[in-house]
């Protein structure tokens, strides 16, 4: 039987990517992205799903770094024997956690993009916030950041169009780094013991 991963919705696609690429015997069970804006209910659904699949597959693992649960979603991966991602969040994943740290140490002000948050950047941050109503709050919500960075992991003209559209309705100015998906494939193929 295949092994069944427990994903986040913002990582599924690229996932399934590296899965037709590397010809991996997976499913893919991908859990709302929007979570992380209430990253306290990541680990109960984690757990959640991990039940509803149990019998479907003979090992499981979770594409999850913490995401901001503080430890709740280790100890849901710890009841279950499954292994998650390496990592604080997908940044780390994506860029790896020393060149995030760097990054921080250098402008603690930094506010970082994923192609997924790009793509969705309106509903997954502009609405989720309410600035669609509420435009003049966006000062006081980016007040402390001072720079976007998009980690791209597929440079194309429609996403940097898209990063450059994001960074201004915030007001702040883009950088953009390559980051690929070396970081994703690696801990991906790492999670299920393909070798």
């Amino acid at each position: 039987m295949s092994v069944g991963i427990v994903a986040c919705g913002a990582l599924a696609t690229h996932i399934a990517e590296i899965s037709a690429e590397e010809s991996l015997d997976i499913t893919i069970y991908p859990l709302p992205p929007l979570l992380h804006n209430r990253p306290e209910k990541i680990a109960s659904e984690v757990d959640a799903l991990l039940i509803q699949i149990r019998d479907k597959h003979s090992s499981f693992a979770v594409a999850y770094a913490d995401c901001g649960t503080y430890g709740a979603l280790d100890e849901v991966i710890a009841r279950h024997g499954v292994k998650r991602l390496v990592g604080n969040h997908c940044y780390d994943i994506f860029a790896g956690a020393s060149e995030i740290e760097r990054i921080m140490v250098d402008n603690a002000g930094t506010y970082f993009l994923t192609d997924f948050l790009v793509k969705s950047f309106h509903r997954s941050v502009i609405v989720e916030l309410g600035l669609d109503k509420y435009p003049h709050l966006r000062d006081d919500y980016f007040k402390n950041y001072s720079r976007v960075i998009w980690l791209a992991q597929r440079r194309t003209p429609e996403l940097e169009q898209a990063a450059m559209d994001a960074a201004r309705e915030i007001g702040l100015p883009l950088e953009i780094q390559s980051a690929g998906y070396a970081g994703l494939t690696k801990q991906v193929l790492e999670l299920i013991g393909h070798q």
